[in-house]
């Protein structure tokens, strides 16, 4: 680690199609920092140097993540605010953009209630249809060898990229015990996975790090197949194969942590079905503490977290952080019972005591928080601010609402984009009474205009410097087709899914397990008279629901949907 460097891991949780947050955010970032390194060297500008190491995420922040490593070594240019007309309009010459915002289409859900997988398999393997994901990472993740530049020198030299995984089979090891049984040992299995990846790297190395260069196209598909694994949400999105080295995989301590001795010479593939990497950990930003810190090794942890003294930082993304419990309600009966249970397991899954409790004192440095916070511009809450999941527009839905509109999407890219300004210009920043003895920025703002780089809500200055100049009021977001800068969805956009979701729904029902003619037949009635209707209804009044509370839909737009649904009709 370079002693003028400071050095950032970019930790990006799981967040469906609030991916579209993390992308803005990413995107802002990687402009500010290649702003800063237009102007290096003028007059008056911070001369210290911050590097990205290490970006690690799970299910949409881990698709971010090898996204933004595909985009390291091409040059982009950021999507500036579009004016209404133009509102829609794709912008394929940025990757964030193009596969967060664009994706297929405005509307993604009807895409992914078409039934062609089920005709196309026999078979289901999800409740919705996930081949969207597939042509999307295909166009992006891909080599690129005439396009293909060096890296800026604000990403450490070779980058460290990881994602979470869920591994369906999962990792044996067993614990040996004194007995009577003639197997005297204790089998258990371990799911939580990893895909990691040293960037720009041309040789296998140690620790299990693999390789990948999207020059020569070394582990590129391999690195594709674990951005579309990371991100298979359980049960509504198709889990996916990996296919990877057996003594590589088994070389890393993350994943092999009983520190067995691989073979080296052995080359039997290592192929796991995987789901969503945020089921067992959503934000590993404990992993990437441990690397920076491995970074950092000349360094001691207490140093790391003194702001007198810091050489490193971990940045979470997080477009669903985490917020106070609603109140628990008993409920015995079956239904309940099974969604408390399945949260539980989830919560618990994600659950890291030891990590929580090391990064809970807020005395300490280097832990930052990139989240959605958005003001009221208009009506009743005018002069105010909305946090969290309902910040955002594709926060409704458990995260699908962006699926729906793209609208939704471009709103939550804007969002990041001016979330990360934001937190750049007044949080992520170095005390001023710490400034000048710190062994990195001390230095760097020896020379420079220090009145043009304070953060304006504390006496602090910026790590990483803004220059463009703040206004007050600046809030740089589209208008919507609404008229405001705040997307909501049309009366009747719910009415166009009624017939997809039926069908959807019938292809599950009839497909999901094999059977005789005689019972498919019996099915196919059940299905017309009685079950695709039900079920309709139930997730079209939970879309509806989840809408309105986001504020997506307004209370007499709820109205009309409901008066004029025909598939809402008892």
């Amino acid at each position: 680690m370079s002693q003028k460097s400071f050095h950032i891991g970019l930790c990006m949780a799981g967040a469906v199609s609030a991916g579209a947050y993390t992308a803005g955010v990413m995107d802002y970032l990687m402009e500010a920092l290649e702003e800063w390194e237009k102007r290096r060297g003028q007059s008056g500008v911070p001369s210290h140097r911050v590097q990205i190491s290490v970006i690690g995420g799970a299910s949409a922040g881990g698709m971010t993540g090898i996204i933004a490593a595909g985009a390291i070594n091409r040059p982009f240019a950021p999507v500036p605010v579009p004016e209404p007309d133009a509102l829609l309009k794709e912008h394929p010459e940025n990757p964030f953009y193009h596969s967060w915002v664009d994706l297929l289409g405005d509307d993604m859900f009807r895409r992914m209630l078409d039934t062609s997988d089920i005709r196309r398999e026999g078979k289901v393997t999800s409740v919705l249809n996930s081949d969207f994901i597939d042509a999307i990472a295909e166009r992006t993740i891909r080599t690129n060898p005439a396009g293909w530049v060096p890296a800026p020198p604000y990403f450490t030299e070779p980058l460290k990229l990881f994602t979470t995984l869920t591994n369906l089979e999962g990792i044996r090891y067993n614990i040996a015990f004194r007995s009577e049984l003639l197997e005297s040992r204790h089998n258990m299995t371990m799911h939580n996975d990893f895909a990691c990846f040293h960037l720009n790297e041309t040789q296998y190395g140690q620790q299990g790090w693999m390789p990948l260069d999207f020059k020569t196209g070394l582990n590129v598909l391999l690195a594709r197949d674990a951005a579309i694994a990371t991100g298979a949400f359980p049960i509504g999105l198709k889990s996916r194969i990996l296919n990877r080295n057996r003594a590589v995989v088994m070389q890393n301590s993350w994943i092999n942590f009983t520190n067995t001795a691989p073979d080296e010479n052995d080359q039997t593939p290592y192929t796991t079905q995987n789901v969503d990497g945020g089921l067992m950990n959503n934000e590993p930003f404990e992993k990437v503490k441990q690397l920076l810190n491995e970074e950092a090794h000349s360094f001691s942890e207490q140093e790391q977290e003194d702001y007198r003294r810091f050489r490193t930082a971990v940045l979470m993304v997080d477009p669903f952080p985490g917020e106070a419990p609603r109140t628990f309600r008993i409920n015995q009966e079956l239904l309940p019972t099974l969604q408390y249970l399945f949260n539980a397991i989830t919560q618990q899954l994600r659950a890291k005591p030891s990590a929580l409790i090391d990064a809970m004192s807020g005395e300490k440095a280097g832990q930052y928080l990139i989240a959605p916070t958005r003001p009221v511009r208009s009506g009743p809450a005018a002069g105010t601010k909305v946090d969290g999941s309902k910040a955002i527009a594709c926060g409704a839905m458990d995260g699908f609402s962006g699926f729906m509109h793209k609208e939704f999407r471009i709103h939550d890219y804007y969002l990041g984009r001016y979330n990360c300004e934001m937190f750049l210009r007044n949080h992520f920043t170095i005390p001023a009474e710490h400034l000048d003895a710190h062994p990195v920025f001390g230095e760097g703002y020896a020379m420079a205009d220090r009145n043009r780089f304070r953060s304006f809500r504390k006496d602090a200055y910026q790590i990483i410097p803004i220059f463009k100049d703040y206004e007050p009021g600046y809030y740089p977001m589209p208008v919507f087709g609404s008229g405001t800068q705040w997307p909501i969805v049309e009366e009747k956009i719910l009415q166009r899914y009624t017939g997809a979701i039926r069908k959807r729904v019938e292809g599950v029902i009839m497909n999901a397990v094999p059977m005789n003619r005689f019972r498919r037949f019996l099915l196919y009635i059940g299905c017309q008279v009685l079950f695709n209707k039900a079920i309709t209804q139930k997730i079209t009044k939970l879309m509806l629901a989840s809408l309105h509370k986001h504020g997506l839909v307004t209370a007499a737009t709820s109205a009309a949907i409901s008066a004029t649904a025909p598939e809402q009709q008892a």
